[in-house]
């Protein structure tokens, strides 16, 4: 498959260092910035070209007539969509594009029907949704949605004195876990994809996939409170405040927006007459008590500085009832991050690039299956994929106790006809099937790739 991303900034970056990883990838990247250019070549396994990605010339130096897919992630909007709309008439490829501006986002049926283009991605309406699920089931550290959302995987912590504590799996109680299962465990830093004879501790971070009725039954069993927030105070005014305000307000949650920009606080106030817009510092202690912080059920760091966002988030920790979800845009600081006592944290750019990656492997399917969702999960060490199971082939039709699997992976989940199968050993994946695949092995392109072949 031949890949060309076009802007060479966070997300190019990200995108091109992941994809290059990938088997039968090849990737070209172009930058006005030579330096940017030849640093990307020296680090990754890719070709490099100078120019400006809308030109034609630049574009066919690339090798656009022969690139299955365009990639445009450029700062700028309106030069993502011509660079992707150039790619379209000069070499009939897939494109996708970054667009950000919240109007063209309510554009994007007209632009991708009448471009022509593939996929539109908005890094700051994905980071909304993915806040917005959050504040809806707060005891979630993270949320992914597979199936249309069918099914859900959950992050949650387990605490001191939890009833998991020191259990081992197999002597969970069945009406604890009907109709869930626990997928993946993240202890010491270390990833388990866990058996049967794994014992739960208190501060693993445990991963459930399930559908939100049976996780929500599953949370009030363990005496856990798991309605959504009825209030919510963001810090910052910028387009993923916008974006979230209007999700939440949608949803019957009062908000609060503290920004320190007066012109941002008026243009709020007109885009958003229904939430409560405080022009001030996000970082005056005596403003956030002022505006009752200690009342709140959430709180959002959301401004443009990481350090801010993480500070604020651990004071809020100890002051709002519920939630503290906090924005982080350089992956560098993944380290001190995982190390600090935070709530959720959400990176716009890793989401960004996710939803990007999950398109390109839907596109190398092959032997009539496909990725139908794709989520990097623990610093990008375990994958959660959804298969679409077309037809019949060696995984289907036979017990899953019978199945040769791959170490390190577990099926975790079949849909069939609209209703979830928590998977035991004598169920069997039939053509029609979706199935969620749960595994530290990254790169799996084909559902047969959860067979082990090595003993052939």
């Amino acid at each position: 498959m031949n890949i060309i991303i076009a802007g060479c900034g966070k997300v190019g970056t990200i995108l091109t260092a992941q994809l290059s990883q990938e088997e039968d990838i090849d990737i070209c990247v172009i930058d006005t910035d030579g330096a940017i250019v030849n640093r990307m070549v020296s680090s990754y396994d890719v070709m490099g070209i100078t120019g400006n990605c809308a030109s034609y010339n630049t574009l066919a130096e690339a090798g656009i007539e022969d690139a299955d897919l365009l990639i445009a992630v450029t700062e700028s909007d309106e030069l993502n969509l011509l660079c992707c709309v150039v790619a379209r008439k000069a070499g009939k490829c897939h494109t996708i594009a970054r667009v950000r501006n919240p109007i063209y986002s309510q554009e994007q049926g007209f632009l991708l029907k009448e471009l022509g283009l593939s996929m539109i991605i908005n890094p700051e309406y994905t980071a909304a949704t993915a806040i917005s699920q959050l504040l809806c089931f707060p005891n979630a550290l993270s949320i992914e949605t597979f199936s249309k959302g069918r099914a859900e995987m959950l992050r949650f912590r387990i605490r001191e004195g939890s009833i998991l504590d020191q259990m081992a799996l197999k002597d969970l109680p069945t009406n604890l876990v009907n109709e869930l299962l626990i997928c993946a465990v993240e202890r010491n830093n270390e990833v388990i994809i866990p058996s049967g004879d794994f014992v739960l501790q208190a501060s693993d971070v445990v991963s459930l996939i399930s559908s939100r009725k049976n996780a929500v039954e599953f949370f009030k069993r363990l005496r856990i409170k798991s309605n959504r927030v009825k209030s919510a105070m963001l810090i910052g005014g910028g387009r993923i405040s916008l974006y979230l305000a209007n999700m939440l307000l949608r949803l019957g949650i009062s908000v609060k927006i503290i920004e320190s920009n007066t012109k941002r606080c008026e243009e709020l106030s007109m885009l958003l007459p229904e939430a409560v817009i405080v022009n001030g510092d996000g970082s005056d202690e005596d403003l956030l008590y002022e505006e009752r912080i200690g009342q709140m059920d959430a709180f959002v760091a959301l401004t443009n500085f990481d350090e801010e966002n993480i500070l604020l988030s651990l004071f809020a920790k100890k002051k709002v009832k519920s939630k503290v979800i906090t924005k982080i845009n350089r992956l560098q600081l993944n380290e001190v991050i995982h190390n600090l006592d935070l709530d959720s944290v959400v990176y716009p750019r890793h989401l960004t690039s996710e939803k990007i990656l999950q398109y390109v492997r839907a596109t190398q399917n092959s032997i009539g299956s496909n990725i139908e969702t794709l989520y990097r999960l623990f610093d990008d060490r375990v994958e959660a994929l959804e298969f679409n199971i077309q037809r019949e082939s060696r995984i289907t039709g036979v017990p899953l106790e019978k199945m040769n699997l791959r170490k390190n992976l577990l099926i975790s989940c079949i849909v069939r006809e609209n209703r979830i199968i928590i998977p035991s050993g004598q169920d069997m994946i039939l053509p029609g099937d979706t199935i969620i695949v749960v595994t530290t092995i990254l790169g799996l392109m084909d559902a047969q790739d959860i067979l082990d072949t090595s003993g052939r």
